[in-house]
């Protein structure tokens, strides 16, 4: 079975940020540690080489395959941000369609710009995310 790649590092998160090469996408990263931070309680962490997550978790599949990951996170990828925050939680739904300009994957949120969203919905989701999270996979 294949090793997931996304595991806690020791990278710097500070140091992350500080490389990444848009400006714009740099400061988005900033506000969205800070933001997460401060939601979570949890220090960020980088998973992998280009995730910064929060917490973790231990999850396993029904065809055994097991592993840790974060338990909310984010991505200040090249051409969008990527969050890890999509649960499928009670409201989503709504909660997407006021968002602002945003596209959605099977668990990411994709957002170009901080400054295309509501802050203030993209808050709920993460809230509604954690509160999934913790159901699903309760802290030890």
């Amino acid at each position: 079975m294949a090793e997931t790649k996304s595991k806690p590092t020791s990278v710097s998160v500070p140091d992350f940020l500080a490389a990444v090469d848009n400006p714009m996408r740099r400061a988005d990263g900033e506000t969205l540690c800070a933001m997460l931070a401060r939601m979570t309680g949890e220090p960020p962490q980088m998973w992998g080489p280009s995730i910064i997550g929060f917490g973790s978790y231990r999850y396993k599949y029904d065809s055994g395959h097991e592993g840790t990951s974060c338990r909310i996170g984010f991505s200040p990828r090249k051409a969008e941000l990527v969050l890890y925050v999509l649960s499928g939680a009670e409201g989503e739904a709504d909660r997407l369609a006021r968002l602002g300009k945003h596209k959605t994957g099977k668990s990411c949120l994709y957002i170009k710009r901080l400054s295309d969203v509501d802050m203030a919905v993209l808050e709920e989701l993460c809230v509604a995310s954690l509160a999934s999270m913790d159901a699903r996979y309760p802290q030890s």
